[in-house]
């Protein structure tokens, strides 16, 4: 998608790269896969292993009450174990987490797995490696010129290939079928985990029931912090411009040198003005005009304007989000400069949006003294709202720096109707 800088400023620190981002990514994803199918083999025959041998442990005949319970427990602690093994290896080495695993589907899980992780990986490596046997006996005979001729018999045809081109293209084969054999072998395993050790229906529902209360727990809180802030603004700002303005009027009013009373008018004509400066900016912090007139990019644009340092934007959404998202980026976006003009000593500060079809996410890194801490008011309250929509909240920032705040919105469908004159496309 193309990106479409919006630049107030021409001066902004390096953007720290993702991970997905990286040179060579798809090469170093391609190795921790293997690395995984390899510790799943290795994991898949100790499985066997046990289960063997919790067979016969669990076969102690009835008589023996003591000893079958002492079975059964030495058995369900194993399973235990073994289960936390593999989802450890699939939360390292195959980026998937299936939380708390129902004891209940543990021997199951295992059992399946132990069967299909060997024999996959088995098929696996033995593919690759007889295929670069292939490949580089091939490509060797091609170099040195060492090739003799194979004779190839199929029922009505006769050929004779050199063994060249024939072992490096078997080699080429072998690998192409071994690697598509161990994507599906993770995609395999994958689903076996969500399916036997990832949570219950009843546990799905119940973790889902304590993040709705957290969040609507949160979200009561945001509200309460809000309106405290809001009370502040106008009560140190607002109010006290108004009582200011109208005791210069006062003054005027009861004034009789009328030098003295023009002065006083001008002063208050000045304290007018003001306040409604003051006025203008606790509105713009309450929820800013724009984001509803004129999209979130012109808003974003407003907030880097207003900074005080140099803030550069790369806004890289095709469609507009529905409100809710807006709002939240918003939100984020205009915390986190804050903070960074505030707190962190920063010299720049850079906004990156994105999205994927499914979410939308918003990075803002800044290059100061970093030491933000994610449980303050401000960054919490961002956490709060964020999780309000099902979204994920990450604050990365060490002592020294840099800060990297990253906010990851679920799109939940596609956006509304524009609700204004969109100028930002």
């Amino acid at each position: 998608m193309p990106t479409m800088p919006i630049t107030p400023t021409t001066t902004a620190p390096p953007r720290p790269p993702r991970r997905s981002g990286r040179a060579g990514a798809p090469v170093a994803r391609a190795a921790r896969r293997l690395v995984g199918l390899a510790a799943g083999g290795v994991t898949g025959v100790a499985e066997l292993g046990f289960l063997c041998v919790a067979g016969v442990l669990l076969a102690v005949p009835g008589t023996w009450p003591a000893g079958r319970r002492t079975a059964r427990r030495l058995a369900a602690a194993g399973a235990a174990r073994l289960v936390a093994l593999e989802r450890a290896r699939l939360a390292a080495w195959f980026d998937h987490d299936t939380g708390e695993v129902p004891a209940a589907n543990g021997y199951r899980y295992l059992a399946l797995r132990a069967t299909f992780g060997t024999l996959a990986s088995y098929l696996t490596f033995t593919g690759l490696f007889v295929g670069l046997l292939f490949l580089t006996g091939g490509v060797e005979g091609l170099l040195s010129g060492t090739s003799y001729p194979v004779p190839l018999r199929y029922p009505g045809v006769r050929l004779t290939v050199d063994s060249g081109p024939l072992g490096t293209a078997h080699g080429l084969v072998l690998l192409g079928a071994s690697a598509l054999w161990g994507a599906v072998t993770v995609t395999a395993e994958r689903r076996l985990a969500s399916c036997l050790a990832g949570p219950g229906e009843r546990e799905a529902m119940r973790r889902r029931i304590a993040e709705l209360t957290a969040s609507r727990s949160g979200i009561v809180r945001a509200v309460d912090d809000e309106r405290r802030r809001i009370e502040r603004d106008l009560h140190d700002g607002v109010q006290q411009r108004g009582v200011a303005l109208g005791m210069l009027l006062g003054r005027a009013r009861h004034g009789t040198d009328p030098a003295v009373v023009a002065g006083l008018v001008e002063q208050a004509h000045a304290e007018s003005r003001r306040l409604l400066e003051e006025l203008r900016g606790v509105a713009w912090r309450i929820y800013p005009s724009a984001l509803d007139e004129l999209g979130l990019r012109a808003a974003l644009t407003g907030v880097a304007e207003q900074a005080g340092l140099p803030v550069t934007v790369r806004y890289g959404l095709v469609e507009r989000p529905v409100s809710e998202i807006e709002t939240a980026v918003y939100f984020v976006v205009r915390e986190a400069i804050s903070n960074a003009a505030k707190h962190a000593a920063a010299t720049g500060v850079l906004v990156v949006l994105d999205e994927d079809g499914h979410a939308v996410t918003v990075e803002i890194s800044d290059d100061g003294q970093g030491g933000a801490d994610p449980a303050g008011s401000g960054l919490s309250g961002l956490e709060r709202r964020v999780l309000a929509l099902d979204g994920t909240f990450a604050v990365h920032s060490p002592p020294g720096g840099p800060t990297m705040i990253t906010a990851v919105l679920p799109l939940g469908g596609r956006p509304a109707p524009p609700r204004g004159t969109d100028a930002s496309r």
